[in-house]
């Protein structure tokens, strides 16, 4: 099958691919498919007046958080992250040392004023731009986004990166494949059945919320096969997934090896789902 010249449209469901993918279990196929992003499987894409409506929001909301957060530079250092940007790149856009970054991010200077914190978040967003402009875009996807409670249990933002051995430690979480991020910035838990049965592509791809820097944990999961194949087909890909309601011994025998493939953290958790969800949620008051 050649997932590439395929084209979806519309209310065109994931579990159709995840289907077809399901029949291909061997990890030589995972090793050598190629990564397609749901723009380029199902044809979505936000327009430029959406993108220009995106960008506008995404300005206001970053600069807010950073001027209302009880540490500044926490909260700045979190969406450079976020975005993806070396000290070094912000800095030289910005045309100051990157010492002056490291300096208000660690809180050595003074908290940034509204000069600072307008000029840095428009160089986040003028950098996101020069290289394709994919932070940007994502955002505006999430801000139609509605789902359902019985899809989307939670989904939240937290204000600064929350180290992902915190984060599995609220939830009582084993990890069995390390990732290339150390933490993350938000969560979203859904249950994977009615997930991949309910939700369009484009509702899917919202799952991720306003940035790939986070756990997405499926509920509702036997195995952890489907979870593991979407993941195996969209790109990029979360710091983080985390199986709830299994333990280390039911897992699907590939999951962890597929994990390490696209380089993100693999855990379970077998953790009462309402004491999760009031865990996590604390991570993000």
């Amino acid at each position: 099958m050649r997932i590439a010249s395929s084209r979806y449209y519309g209310t065109t469901r994931p579990s159709i691919v995840l289907a077809s993918l399901s029949k291909f279990t061997s990890l030589d196929f995972f090793r050598h498919s190629s990564k397609v992003s749901f723009d380029t499987l199902f044809g979505t894409s936000p327009t430029s007046e959406n993108m220009t409506d995106a960008r506008r929001t995404l300005a206001e909301q970053i600069a807010g958080e950073i001027t209302l957060s009880d540490d500044p530079g926490a909260t700045l250092r979190k969406w450079r992250t976020d975005f993806d940007v070396s000290q070094t790149a912000l800095a030289d856009h910005l045309d100051v040392s990157s010492s002056v970054i490291s300096d208000y991010e660690s809180g050595r200077r003074e908290n940034p004023g509204i000069g600072v914190v307008r000029r840095t978040v428009t160089a986040l967003l003028d950098i996101d731009e020069q290289r394709g402009g994919d932070r940007i875009r994502q955002y505006a996807r999430v801000l139609s986004a509605g789902f359902d409670s019985s899809i989307v249990n939670d989904l939240r933002e937290y204000p600064t990166s929350v180290p992902l051995s915190e984060f599995y430690d609220a939830i009582d979480a084993t990890e069995l494949a390390q990732g290339t991020s150390a933490g993350i910035t938000g969560h979203t838990v859904i249950d994977s059945i009615e997930a991949i049965s309910r939700l369009s592509s484009e509702e899917f791809y919202r799952l991720f919320g306003q940035s790939t820097n986070r756990a997405l944990v499926f509920t509702n999961v036997t195995r952890g096969e489907s979870p593991l194949v979407a993941m195996r087909v969209v790109t990029p890909t979360p710091n983080a997934v985390v199986l709830h309601g299994i333990d280390p011994d039911e897992l699907w025998e590939h999951a962890p090896k597929m994990a390490q493939l696209d380089g993100f953290s693999l855990a379970v958790t077998d953790c009462e789902k309402e004491t999760m969800l009031d865990a996590m949620r604390e991570l993000a008051p």
